[in-house]
């Protein structure tokens, strides 16, 4: 009877370990890098995430098509807008943001693919312990594929694939990440914005997070 309940308590611990769908912190702010499968684009940002607000800065250079780009944008998803910022020629244009906002999450729908430490496990603080997400998801125009690793402990992202027949696969990688804001005025687009006129979506081409590193010709600066 005390081995039954033993292999009972034994089981129910192993089944409360097992990592869970999870939500990262809604406030972040950090580093990212986006690459393609195709290898056209490699961009580097600074970034701050509001899943409270639905609000993302993104300030970025890289290189696409190899032609080197610098890219300030801000998107503000309840609002329905994006807004690409030149802070040095003081101009801004105002563009249509047609993608839903989605927040830093595992899906509940998701399955796990694995658990493992990044680094080194036979010290402390040597190593990270990850799990690794993946799944479908449905957006507007069509299923997209993913695979997310997060932090076991604190849900914080790691990197992201992301493919979508148009697109491929898209890689997302964060680092110097940091829960909270370092600066809530990001959000805020800057005076020379005021008044700007919002201009007209491009059917063929809606803009949305992935696409607006792939084609920067959104409006004229």
């Amino acid at each position: 009877m005390r081995t039954f309940v033993l292999l009972v308590c034994l089981s129910a611990a192993c089944l409360a370990q097992r990592p869970k769908p999870c939500t990262s912190p809604p406030l972040l702010t950090g580093g990212l890098s986006v690459s393609t499968q195709s290898e056209k684009l490699q961009a580097y940002a600074k970034y701050s995430y509001d899943a409270l607000g639905k609000r993302i800065r993104l300030s970025q250079f890289g290189t696409y098509d190899n032609k080197t780009f610098h890219l300030d944008v801000l998107l503000l998803y309840k609002q329905g807008v994006m807004y690409k910022i030149n802070t040095r020629n003081q101009t801004c244009c105002k563009k249509q943001l047609t993608m839903d906002f989605h927040p830093l999450e595992i899906p509940e729908d998701a399955t796990l693919l694995g658990e493992v430490v990044l680094g080194s496990s036979s010290g402390w603080g040597q190593g990270v312990l990850v799990n690794t997400w993946t799944g479908e998801m449905q957006l507007k125009r069509g299923q997209a594929k993913y695979m997310n690793t997060v932090t076991e402990f604190g849900c914080v992202p790691v990197s992201s694939l992301f493919r979508t027949d148009k697109t491929g696969w898209i890689l997302t990688s964060f680092y110097n990440n940091v829960i909270g804001l370092a600066d809530p005025a990001q959000f805020i687009p800057p005076p020379f914005c005021k008044g700007v006129p919002l201009e007209k979506e491009d059917e063929e081409e809606p803009v949305s997070f992935y696409s607006m590193f792939m084609k920067q010709k959104y409006c004229s600066l």
